[in-house]
């Protein structure tokens, strides 16, 4: 087991499901307390002095709701923004991107936050923000039902829908100029999980998506598989209405994004939602949706005691122990950890654990011990990456964690970022740097 597959496990994020579809396996997805909780945002300010009014879309890439309140990679985004100009920040959820555009050209709104393309067409009538990020527009079919589309070609006489007015729809418009046969239907009020629905269900052949939206979502739709890309590259940004007062935030966004892509805030949102669905396999997905059905309830109740007694959510030393053992407390690696948490000798010993095959002593054992790891690293590494640097020190050792942080110095990084030192971990099996270690 590797910090890379623990990482994936523990990134997950429990969100409140849109369709019948999600509600069937929502229980498979954990949330981590470090993936921190938002307080609900004043709405209720409405002086334009003091509010940032933003309006985005409901989804895992852009604004949901998990059990701390409202978070996503767009909403978190906004919110740094606003707080970096000292704003209150009114948030609204769209139903559609017509209900957006319609905000922007009637000036309702400061910011649109939701996930946007930049496009020629709406560089006319909107300002936008600096890119950050770059997207892909991916071409998903059912390959439980259709072959791979290898060309546009195979595209041709098909049941395609896309979402109305969104950049998918313009990359259509300009392939039929040379393909007079290629149709589709632009469905108005529908989002991303709606059309995977449908697609997932056989009500259509194909859709197209933005490549970071199916990263985030392809978990759920273990059938549905990315064919080929359309059009170039695309950059997502904030789109603002063309006010003279807006010509004025757009320098203060680009001072903004300057500042957060140099400080590594912006790569660490981008690690946060997105970098760990991208090392998180199909098989693995389905495998532990299973175990949490079949082998967690015998013990969610002990790791829930566990947990609330060493001041840790549930959820991670569910995840740690799953990591670890797949909730088996006979569990044996060849290199002789045992048990539930998989515990040295040593450890064990540590921590005063007598029996690593009694789970009640292992869960104790090894809440115990992360708890110890994370006292011992620097006041000068905080949340979310202490977390994170306990698993990895968990994972490998606290003389191995040290080592990677004297690498990440030495490389002119920040040794006090996981975004940073999980680059770095790889360079521990090389001999030009691991000779240079204790």
């Amino acid at each position: 087991m590797t910090i890379q597959q623990r990482e994936s496990i523990l990134s997950y994020h429990f969100f409140y499901p849109l369709t019948i579809f999600q509600a069937k396996i929502f229980i498979t997805f954990f949330v981590i307390l470090f993936i921190t909780g938002c307080p609900q945002t004043d709405n209720e300010d409405n002086n334009p002095d003091t509010t940032l009014h933003a309006i985005t879309r409901n989804g895992l890439t852009t604004y949901y709701e998990d059990k701390n309140g409202p978070t996503g990679f767009e909403y978190e985004l906004v919110k740094l923004f606003a707080e970096n100009q000292g704003l209150t920040l009114k948030i609204e959820s769209a139903h559609s991107l017509d209900e957006i555009f319609s905000k922007l050209d009637n000036n309702d709104i400061d910011i649109a936050a939701a996930g946007l393309t930049i496009t020629p067409e709406r560089q006319a009538k909107w300002l936008f923000s600096p890119p950050y990020l770059q997207i892909k527009q991916r071409v998903i079919y059912n390959r439980s039902i259709n072959k791979k589309p290898k060309s546009i070609t195979d595209l041709l006489n098909t049941r395609i829908s896309v979402i109305a007015n969104s950049s998918h729809h313009d990359i259509l418009q300009k392939l039929q100029l040379k393909h007079p046969s290629l149709t589709w239907r632009s469905a108005p009020d529908v989002e991303t999980l709606d059309l995977l629905d449908l697609l997932a269900s056989n009500d259509i052949d194909y859709t197209i998506i933005d490549s970071n939206e199916f990263t985030a979502n392809k978990g759920f739709y273990p059938q549905l598989r990315h064919a080929f890309e359309l059009g170039p590259a695309g950059e997502l940004a904030w789109a603002m209405p063309n006010t003279a007062a807006n010509k004025k935030r757009q320098l203060q966004l680009q001072l903004f994004f300057k500042d957060i892509k140099e400080d590594g805030t912006l790569q660490q949102l981008e690690e946060r939602f997105y970098s760990h669905i991208t090392h998180l396999g199909q098989i693995s997905t389905n495998t532990f949706a299973k175990a949490v059905k079949t082998k967690l309830p015998p013990y969610q109740q002990l790791i829930e005691e566990t947990a609330k007694k060493h001041a840790l959510d549930w959820r991670l030393l569910a995840s740690i122990s799953y990591q670890e053992s797949h909730w088996n407390p006979l569990a044996r690696s060849p290199t002789g950890v045992r048990g539930m948490m998989m515990l040295t000798r040593t450890t064990a010993k540590e921590m005063k654990v007598t029996n690593r095959l009694d789970a009640t002593q292992s869960l104790e054992g090894g809440a115990a011990y992360l708890q110890k790891i994370k006292r011992r690293l620097p006041p000068s590494v905080k949340e979310p990456d202490r977390t994170w640097f306990a698993l990895a020190a968990y994972n490998i050792g606290m003389g191995h964690l040290r080592d990677v942080r004297a690498i990440t110095l030495k490389q002119g990084a920040n040794p006090n970022k996981w975004a940073d030192i999980k680059t770095r971990l790889p360079l521990l099996q090389k001999r030009r740097w691991y000779h240079k270690t204790r």
